[in-house]
């Protein structure tokens, strides 16, 4: 619930030769404020822990709510399945668009590798082709070429009743892509809905008939069951560059089911043109720019010139203005500790930025698109969009969100350095991250060690380093077939 303070213990038991052993958590989209230390990505924010630790994460939510979820921060772990959702409930301003909203109506999107991703990783960086996946996920059931015709997931609901990308009665659905690479065309054959919260940001309810969702994203809608009891299929096929074997880019799908419908698969048709609305206009996809933040609206700064421009550009070889990010031996946050404070305090690879408190900051990436959207994710804090990938510019009233995606075109992003901390600004299709698609901002460093904002620092989190370098080779990974001769523990 909003404001609660989570302790969430994690106990390591990896012991798969051909992964990773070591681990860290990410909780995506929450800022933790004076809490930096917990945000989870390793050698940014953290050491990562092996099973010689049983750490416990602690933060307070403070006043966020909707929809996150959390997966592995070290390398592509995620990609092997270390992921899951997290809701924070609310009392939500548009809780009179619904009837019901729990477990039963989170819908997630994935897509999943038949190989370790290790060992993905090491053809990627050997080819320069992004790994595909062998098959897509709906809520984690999904079929392939070849393999077994498993049952479809299934989300229930009742004639009359609306619904949240959430639970199987009367539903607020909520969607989130938590895949490694994949984005997904998301629609309901016969249905539109109502896009209500993005990236656990209030929007103002807009009417639309399917969305894009790219990696790490979410969305959640109002569905009102008002189509004739029978069965419905949910869609989401794959947008994804590259081919496999195994693969059916269009085989991403689950059944919505009415109340008193036979359990059998549905014959229905996907919506193919813009649906026409009793009070007038039509739905049809979402294109972000329409999006408008609900409460508090308009970019910081408004109009007026930012404090600090920033203009990221990339290209092929994974570089952001010529420079390949590249994790220090120690995290960036205990360097701050320690005293860094100006950018000639961090490795040249190590790419960060000094950010000074309260100031406007505007990022403008832009750069090659190889042919695939490039979702960028900042950590410690949601942004405005002042101009997307197709769309005007807009300080009075732009969607805000936390991840956007990115095209050769460029985009316009702003947010307000209110939260101290070393923060990752990355592409979230994790080949890329850790190819090097990222950069670091360290915010207020001063603040960070001293005064009001200071970050809460544990003797647990201060042992977490010592105690990491102290393994035995193999003791983390033993995956040095797939990683060469990179050093450091994790990777032998």
């Amino acid at each position: 619930m909003k404001g609660d303070t989570l302790h969430i213990n994690v106990s390591n038991h990896l012991v798969d030769p051909t992964m990773r052993r070591s681990t860290s958590i990410h909780w995506h989209g929450l800022f933790q404020d004076r809490t930096a230390s917990e945000d989870g990505p390793s050698f940014v924010n953290q050491c990562q822990y092996s099973s010689a630790h049983t750490p416990e994460y602690n933060f307070n939510l403070g006043d966020q709510t909707g929809t996150y979820w959390f997966h592995s921060h070290l390398s592509t772990q995620y990609a092997d399945g270390e992921r899951g959702t997290l809701v924070i409930y609310p009392d939500d301003p548009q809780k009179d668009l619904w009837d019901v909203d729990d477990a039963s109506t989170i819908i997630t999107l994935a897509d999943w590798y038949h190989t370790p991703a290790e060992q993905a990783m090491a053809q990627f960086k050997a080819d320069g082709h992004e790994p595909v996946p062998g098959s897509g996920l709906f809520n984690g059931v999904g079929r392939y070429n070849g393999g077994p015709a498993v049952p479809w997931s299934v989300v229930n609901v009742v004639a009359g009743k609306r619904q949240v990308n959430h639970t199987p009665v009367e539903q607020y659905l909520r969607v989130i892509n938590i895949s490694a690479f994949a984005a997904y065309t998301f629609s309901i054959d016969q249905h539109v809905f109502d896009v209500i919260e993005t990236d656990g940001i209030a929007t103002v309810p807009l009417t639309v008939s399917s969305f894009v969702i790219h990696a790490a994203q979410r969305y959640s809608v109002v569905l009102t069951a008002n189509q004739p009891v029978n069965n419905y299929w949910m869609r989401a096929p794959m947008i994804l560059a590259g081919s496999s074997a195994t693969l059916d880019k269009d085989n991403v799908k689950a059944i919505l089911r009415y109340a008193g419908a036979p359990a059998q698969d549905p014959v229905t048709s996907a919506i193919s043109a813009p649906v026409a609305l009793k009070n007038g206009g039509s739905a049809s996809p979402l294109q972000e720019y329409q999006l408008a933040t609900l409460i508090n609206p308009g970019a910081p700064g408004g109009s007026a010139p930012a404090d600090h421009v920033i203009d990221l550009n990339f290209d092929a070889i994974w570089e952001i203005n010529g420079i390949v990010y590249t994790p220090p031996d120690l995290p960036t946050l205990l360097k701050i500790i320690n005293g860094a404070t100006i950018a000639s305090d961090f490795n040249v690879s190590e790419h960060t930025f000094i950010l000074t408190q309260n100031e406007v900051v505007e990022l403008r990436i832009h750069g090659s698109d190889h042919g695939i959207t490039h979702p960028f994710h900042l950590h410690g804090h949601a942004f405005d969009i002042v101009q997307s990938a197709s769309g005007p510019v807009n300080y009075v009233n732009p969607p805000r969100r936390d991840v956007i995606g990115v095209e050769s075109g460029g985009v316009i992003i702003r947010f307000r350095a209110d939260n101290p901390g070393p923060w990752f600004l990355h592409c979230h299709i994790d080949w890329h991250l850790e190819a090097g698609l990222a950069v670091v901002f360290a915010e207020s460093p001063e603040a960070e060690r001293q005064g009001p904002s200071a970050q809460t620092i544990t003797p647990q989190w201060l042992n977490l380093c010592p105690t990491y370098d102290s393994l035995p080779p193999g003791k983390s990974c033993s995956c040095s077939q797939f990683l060469g001769s990179r050093p450091g523990p994790e990777f032998q």
